[in-house]
């Protein structure tokens, strides 16, 4: 058997929570995973032209454009999120409204007929690089713990979605689930305290959200919560607000809107003890709190019959938090546990779809005032019954409690009933097999994700492979890259298809071969080949498909003696085996090769119930990847608008300022001239002066040569900034710092106040100050 019997795996392969417990409890034999991998070849054949093979290839092209989709998806997520900050920083800010390149920058679309390839021997590196990444997750593993909360989304969009991006693929999925075991141990190793563990936003937990909104997690959130969403925000006028205060608010302003006049008796502004005293804000708020409790019985319910169809990796997770928290406290109460795998699946995954479902495609546009408060409060009481329940900050949530008590049990059996999944390493040996079968492995990957990745290994070396003198593959490698290569500008960062294989290991070209040992001999082989080879020859001539008994002899024939090349390869070769295995004494021809015969007629039966199982399947993801779609429309949308705002922006802007010169502006649509911005400055500053105005924080500079030191500082473009610093005498710069005023703005934000420019730390609130005073009105 070659290698293109086993192009390709899939969903169905993934071990299911609903699979019979033997097959997931018991180790996988040699010989199981042998017959395993014959009978996912028969099932993906993709040489044979009969319906399961039609339906099959829709599925697979299916699942290949939800993966590809979904990366799109989270890199514009990001563009949006990160142009929100922006926005909202343009208008903390007035001198951020001249602000430009980076935001449209970040507005460009891709050129892919520019940008440079790497040559041909860096490609074959970068090759082996990844390919040992994707094997072998443990690296991949150690990189997320170390890198920033501000590297990660960057590294999550290669982990996620380019590395292991195939989220239908076995092998990939597996893969991905091991670096995730490997994370999470080390943060349960390192975590001091039981209660933070999870809920913290760290790197891990932001990984574990990123991997929730991946094709299966995203058609899970759709089958099992959208109907059920949908239904209550078509209820716009529902008031269900339980808040005292807020309850009070809205009572008086009816009363004042329904008479005119307002009682003495309600005065505004009271305390929320006042508030949550008074009898008729009493009277509203009790048939609510019935009705919440009513709701969010029924959305509880929905999510505790859904377990079945729980995506497995997720379940998977559940069960290592399980794992690892017996193992780490090993006195923890059952209550504890449950509520650490409420930490994953309700805090990260389940909920935030509830409070906002319009970002998870769950509903068309944002819902009304009324139900989005009313999915709110409903995650709330989830949540609360989740966790260990705490109203501490909001006091009124405890009017909940008896939802809480009443479905206290029934919450922890189903977490622990989340943990029933079996685990995948004895399959994932034959996954590592199938894949060294491959030719055609590879991933798509964007320049910048590579010479990103790139950087950050090398940044990391020392604590990915401790030992330099360890010449381990991972070190190999990076030294022979060197350093890493420069970001590429946004509009040059094409997508390139990178093949992925390793010189160190040899590619099978047989498996059969591959996986045969003491327990597997050469009969076993050619009796599940010739099977195989059976199981196509009836799909690829279905006349005689359901046809019993099945005549195995005069099948071979019919095969052998076609006009079909491959009909007939085929047949010749099972009529070899055939002979082997009469003569091995493994079938007999007397009673028509009866064993034989029994289980390709079972295997036949199995692949009808197989293309039902894939038009249903395929009905489905046709869902989701139409949700995607839409999706991905709206998120363009939104970088739309960005667009016209940041547009209008710099066309007032102009106006107000009356720059010289002509450019390009879009109104109503239509482009326009308008006018271009001219540099200013620059503007000179003594070393002294920036001290005496408290610029400079920290001087690196000796104090005997700061006589001679000063800075230089222009505005080529709005929003841009240069500054350089010079020494007396000499014509050029000894450094120069190109700035952009949304990145001060942005330390600003996070109270970050030091601006390094090498020589000298300059304090970043006082250099926007200085930019304000220099720039804001000369433009």
């Amino acid at each position: 058997m070659t290698s293109t019997m086993v192009s390709s795996t899939s969903a169905a392969a993934l071990p299911s929570p609903s699979a019979s417990s033997h097959r997931l409890t018991q180790r996988m034999t040699n010989r199981y995973s042998v017959n395993a991998m014959y009978s996912l070849a028969a099932e993906q054949d993709v040489e044979v032209e009969d319906e399961l093979g039609r339906a099959q290839r829709r599925l697979r092209d299916l699942k290949s454009r939800i993966s590809s989709q979904s990366k799109k998806n989270f890199v514009l997520e990001r563009d949006v999120r990160y142009l929100d900050s922006r926005i909202a920083l343009l208008i903390q800010n007035r001198m951020a409204a001249d602000e430009k390149r980076q935001v449209a920058e970040t507005l460009e679309e891709v050129d892919e007929e520019s940008g440079l390839w790497p040559d041909e021997r860096r490609m074959g590196q970068y090759a082996n690089l990844f390919f040992l990444l994707q094997s072998e997750p443990r690296h991949v593993a150690s990189l997320c713990r170390l890198v920033s909360l501000a590297e990660i989304d960057t590294l999550l969009q290669t982990v996620m979605f380019t590395l292991y991006g195939n989220q239908y693929e076995q092998r990939e999925e597996h893969l991905l689930l091991t670096m995730f075991q490997s994370v999470l141990s080390a943060q349960f190793e390192t975590t001091t305290e039981f209660g933070s563990l999870l809920r913290a936003n760290t790197p891990v937990s932001r990984m574990m959200t990123t991997y929730t909104r991946r094709g299966p997690g995203q058609s899970y959130l759709k089958s099992v919560l959208a109907d059920r969403i949908n239904s209550l925000i078509e209820h716009k006028d529902l008031n269900l607000e339980i808040n005292p205060l807020k309850v009070y608010e809205q009572m008086i302003q009816q009363i004042e809107e329904d008479t005119g006049t307002l009682p003495a008796s309600l005065p505004r502004g009271v305390a929320p003890e006042v508030a949550a005293a008074n009898a008729d804000v009493q009277a509203i708020i009790q048939p609510r709190l019935t009705m919440l409790m009513e709701i969010a019985n029924t959305f509880l319910t929905t999510i505790i019959e859904s377990m079945e169809t729980v995506p497995y990796g997720i379940r998977w997770i559940c069960k290592q938090i399980k794992s690892l928290t017996r193992r780490k406290y090993p006195e923890a109460a059952d209550a504890s546990i449950s509520s650490l795998i409420g930490g994953f699946f309700f805090l990260r995954f389940i909920n935030p779809a509830i409070v906002t479902p319009q970002a998870y495609m769950l509903v068309d546009g944002v819902p009304a005032k009324n139900p989005r408060r009313t999915l709110t409060l409903i995650a709330k009481m989830i949540q609360n019954l989740a966790n260990k329940p705490s109203y501490a900050k909001e006091q009124y949530m405890a009017s909940l409690n008896p939802f809480v008590e009443e479905n206290k049990a029934r919450m922890n059996r189903f977490h622990s009933s989340l943990c029933e999944v079996g685990d995948f390493y004895e399959s994932l040996e034959l996954d590592q097999y199938m894949a060294l079968s491959k030719k055609d492995l590879q991933i798509h990957i964007t320049l910048n994700e590579l010479y990103n990745t790139h950087s950050l290994l090398v940044q990391h070396a020392d604590e990915l492979v401790p030992n330099s003198n360890d010449k381990q593959h991972l070190r190999i490698l990076l030294d022979e890259l060197g350093p890493a290569p420069p970001q590429v500008p946004r509009k040059e960062n094409r997508s390139i298809e990178l093949p992925l294989y390793s010189r160190w290991e040899t590619p099978i070209v047989d498996l059969s071969t591959a996986l045969m040992s003491d327990s597997i001999t050469q009969n076993d082989i050619n009796y599940m080949e010739a099977k195989s080879i059976f199981v196509q020859l009836l799909r690829s001539i279905p006349a005689l498909a359901d046809k019993r008994p099945i005549d195995l002899p005069g099948l071979a024939e019919r095969a052998a003696t076609s006009k079909d090349p491959v009909l007939v390869r085929r047949g010749i070769k099972v009529q070899d085996l055939l002979v082997e295995l009469q003569k091995a004494g493994v079938v007999d021809k007397a009673d028509g090769y009866k064993i034989m015969q029994d289980e390709v007629a079972a295997e036949m039966v199995h692949l009808g119930n197989t293309r039902e199982k894939v038009v249903l399947e395929t009905r489905s993801l046709e869902a989701v990847y139409k949700t995607i779609c839409d999706h991905n429309d709206y998120l363009r949308g939104q970088l739309e608008q960005y667009k016209a705002y940041l547009t209008n922006v710099r066309l007032t802007s102009t106006k107000e300022k009356g720059a010289g010169g002509v450019g390009v502006v879009s109104v109503n649509g239509k482009e326009k001239k308008a006018p271009k911005t001219a540099v200013l400055g620059p503007y000179r500053f003594t070393h002294s002066q920036f001290e005496k105005e408290g610029i400079i924080m920290d001087s690196n500079v000796p104090e005997n040569r700061r006589v001679n030191i000063f800075f230089n500082i222009i505005s080529p473009a709005p929003g841009t900034f240069i500054i350089a610093l010079h020494f007396k005498g000499r014509e050029k710069p000894i450094l120069e710092m190109d700035l952009k005023i949304d990145d001060l703005l942005e330390k600003q934000k996070e109270n970050n106040a030091v601006l390094d420019l090498e020589y000298v730390q300059l304090n970043v609130p006082k250099v926007l100050a200085l930019f304000n005073k220099l720039f804001t009105k000369r433009r």
